[in-house]
């Protein structure tokens, strides 16, 4: 006998039927996809760092970091790199996707609390730092010094051009960096890549958190260039980047020794990580 007891509410693999209420172009590969219920309520509480699994029906599903949240909507930004964000991408506000989450350990956030935060930033790595940047200045008083350091490859690449250079420098003791890889003949800003600019900066490591999100060779080479300047490993956080299946730690697939990226991440620390076997 089957039993038809079990709703969709009680089973976390079957996704919540959601609208796209908006579309936000951010740069010519990259989209702002704005979340509602059906009936126009947000899917779930996230917390700063927490991941959605979002799907179009017949197409797929992937993980997707949540960029910020409203009190009757979730955001996401995604790149189109395949078959299910091309799809994304040819959307128009009024598609039902589908929507599970939220995912991952978030950032730690009390953790941070009273300590000066650097954020570093690549190409569509700043999506999962800008929930907490946001809740960073939205508790302002719960923070020192705010640098918030971004870069991509150039102008045009640019990720939330309206919080880089409006919103977040009208904060109070809050300073953004942007540079770029190669710049266009309008841009005045700095050129180079970020980990050079991380050094040439020379934030100093008392009392100050880094978060660090981006291609995993930014991250490889922004994390020696930190360990160079001073900070432990301990203070040095950022997420691993892997491909994650069912999201509940039951299918295996980014399993790394005795961690479920899904579930124990995506947030580590550096320390953390150098805990964990090489990946495979």
């Amino acid at each position: 006998m089957i039993d038809h007891s079990c709703s969709c509410e009680d089973n976390p693999l079957i996704p919540k039927i959601c609208v796209v209420s908006d579309v936000i172009e951010e740069t010519p590969d990259t989209k702002t996809f704005r979340i509602q219920t059906v009936d126009g309520k947000k899917p779930f509480l996230p917390k700063p760092g927490q991941l959605a699994m979002i799907s179009i029906f017949g197409v797929g599903e992937a993980m997707f970091s949540i960029t910020a949240q409203g009190e009757d909507y979730i955001d996401s930004a995604i790149k189109k790199v395949g078959v299910l964000t091309e799809a994304l991408h040819s959307i128009s506000p009024g598609q039902k996707i589908g929507v599970r989450g939220p995912y991952g350990n978030g950032f730690p956030i009390e953790g941070l609390e009273g300590f000066d935060l650097l954020f570093v930033g690549g190409g569509i790595g700043l999506a999962p730092l800008r929930s907490l940047i946001r809740h960073s200045l939205e508790n302002r008083k719960n923070y020192g010094h705010i640098d918030i350091l971004y870069g991509a490859r150039s102008p045009e690449d640019l990720v939330f051009k309206d919080d880089l250079f409006e919103n977040w420098t009208k904060q109070p003791d809050t300073i953004v960096h942007v540079t770029v890889d190669k710049a266009d003949a309008v841009w005045d800003g700095n050129v180079g890549f970020v980990p050079a600019y991380l050094e040439e900066l020379a934030f100093q490591p008392r009392n100050r958190k880094v978060i660090v999100c981006g291609p995993p060779i930014m991250i490889k080479y922004c994390s020696e260039s930190l360990v160079r300047m001073g900070f432990d490993k301990k203070d040095v956080i950022t997420t691993l980047e892997m491909r994650m299946k069912c999201g509940i730690g039951k299918c295996g697939r980014c399993n790394i020794g005795s961690k479920y990226i899904c579930l124990d991440g995506p947030v580590f620390t550096l320390s953390e990580l150098d805990d964990l076997p090489d990946e495979k």
